[in-house]
């Protein structure tokens, strides 16, 4: 029997603020908005990157995410440099995000990939990284895996 092999469509996200979430996943990420739904009650937003939708929002959470609830753990990105990372981290920087950690840190001590590990408006752990270039920097833990715990 083959099974499938699926790959992730897209990505959907409970908010509370319709209009500031799509202000910070846009300036984060550089996604542009494909489409909106306005009917109150069912506010979303539809972003994207060259066309392709990336990140749905729903306006339909009353209160931030929590960390010790059943579902999403993280949201991570993958890009292709440590450069792109440090860049994304500028403009985190610029906007006074919430980190996780200090600067750029490797998945694990000696590992390649790394990244940087923040917050969105409504607290969901969110990270983007590469998967090479932060061997040089050191891990935040050294029993678990850096986006783990965080």
């Amino acid at each position: 029997m083959t099974y499938p092999r699926p790959t992730t469509g897209h990505i959907g996200l409970n908010v509370t603020d319709l209009d500031r979430s799509i202000d910070f996943y846009v300036r984060i990420l550089d996604l542009k908005v494909l489409g909106r739904g306005e009917e109150e009650g069912r506010e979303s937003a539809f972003l994207g990157r060259d066309g392709s939708l990336v990140l749905t929002l729903w306006r339909q959470a009353e209160e931030g995410f929590r960390s010790n609830a059943a579902g999403l753990h993280h949201l991570s990105f993958e890009v292709d440099t440590i450069d792109e990372v440090r860049t994304a981290e500028a403009r985190l920087l610029e906007l006074a995000v919430e980190f996780a950690y200090d600067g750029v840190v490797p998945h694990g001590e000696g590992a390649a990939s790394g990244g940087v590990f923040f917050h969105d408006p409504d607290g969901i752990r969110l990270e983007i990284y590469a998967p090479s270039g932060a061997e040089s920097a050191e891990a935040p833990v050294a029993s678990a895996p850096t986006c783990g715990f965080f």
